[in-house]
């Protein structure tokens, strides 16, 4: 099925972009989230119409991620959990964790923005994760997960 990009996704194309993409995808994603448009004649012409305007607030989307990740890159992520004296932990640190913990320090993200690489976190330690907070705007940051301080009596 032909499409027409409404704005650019990753892996498959820039704003304005005819790609040919399996019906149940188009059906399913990208129509009813009006992130394509089907590549009739009619179609082509009406998005020529609105280009500049799609250009304009794919350009602000942009901006805006920038300035996000600009203000995000300056946190320090700490979370403090119950653990073993190995330094396994109990339960896991997961992306709720990490969104609870960036809003705690004044930041807005939503859980779908932030990317466990290698899965919820087990152990103590330094452990990388990813912030995608635009398709070309992606954030590398650091999660130190430190034991709790238990008082022994």
């Amino acid at each position: 099925m032909q499409v027409i990009l409404l704005e650019k996704i990753l892996n498959l194309g820039n704003i304005g972009d005819k790609v040919k993409v399996k019906p149940g995808f188009a059906r399913n994603f990208l129509l009813p989230q009006h992130k394509a448009i089907t590549a009739t004649a009619e179609n082509v012409a009406k998005f020529e119409l609105q280009r500049v305007e799609l250009e304009r607030k794919a350009q602000e989307s942009l901006s805006f991620a920038q300035s996000r990740a600009e203000a995000l890159q300056k946190l320090v992520l700490t979370i403090v959990v119950k653990a073993t004296e190995e330094g396994k932990i109990f339960g896991s640190v997961n992306t709720r964790d990490i969104v609870e913990v960036i809003q705690s320090l004044g930041q807005d993200i939503d859980k779908r923005e932030v990317i466990l690489l290698k899965g919820p976190i087990h152990e103590l330690g330094e452990h990388e994760i990813r912030l995608q907070l635009h398709t070309d705007v992606t954030l590398p940051m650091i999660v130190k997960v430190v034991a709790e301080e238990t008082k022994k009596e």
